[in-house]
């Protein structure tokens, strides 16, 4: 069922449902009720790439469910989410910084699920990952977020 909204609207939803979802993962003190937001405006935002977006998009909004839920403390449905961003990455080859993040969330789900040795695996396919990247704030940043999934400090 299509919503009866343009393509420059669905891509404004898009965007700012993501920022907004960013904005209460960075948030230090959320309450219930913002983490119930963040987790909306995570899935709403990946509703809307659907209508307008890119498999880049697609897997980057799979993998900002799947970090909300694992903030949320929600180890099967971040697991869940992080394979379809995995998925997409592999099937649409969009590059080893997105693989990279796919499966560091892949590890921080085994991590939520206190499964050492699928943590450990991903977290090595991460860091390999990792290695191939060029650009060096982006190899920095990836690097960053997996080094805290084993002290389930989320970096902002």
């Amino acid at each position: 069922m299509e919503m009866n909204m343009d393509f420059t609207t669905h891509k404004q939803m898009a965007i700012d449902l993501f920022n907004l979802t960013w904005d209460l993962i960075e948030k230090q003190d959320r309450t219930e009720s913002d983490d119930d937001t963040m987790l909306y405006a995570a899935i709403a935002s990946r509703y809307h790439w659907g209508v307008v977006g890119t498999p880049l998009n697609f897997a980057r909004g799979e993998w900002q469910i799947s970090r909300v839920y694992a903030i949320l403390g929600r180890s099967d449905s971040a697991l869940h989410h992080a394979r379809k961003s995995e998925e997409l990455c592999l099937e649409h080859d969009l590059g080893e910084f997105d693989l990279g993040f796919a499966y560091e969330a892949i590890a921080r789900a085994y991590a939520l699920s206190r499964e050492a040795a699928e943590q450990e695996r991903y977290t090595s396919l991460a860091l390999e990952t990792a290695e191939k990247i060029e650009m060096e704030a982006n190899k920095d940043w990836l690097l960053k977020n997996i080094h805290s999934v084993s002290t389930g400090f989320i970096p902002v």
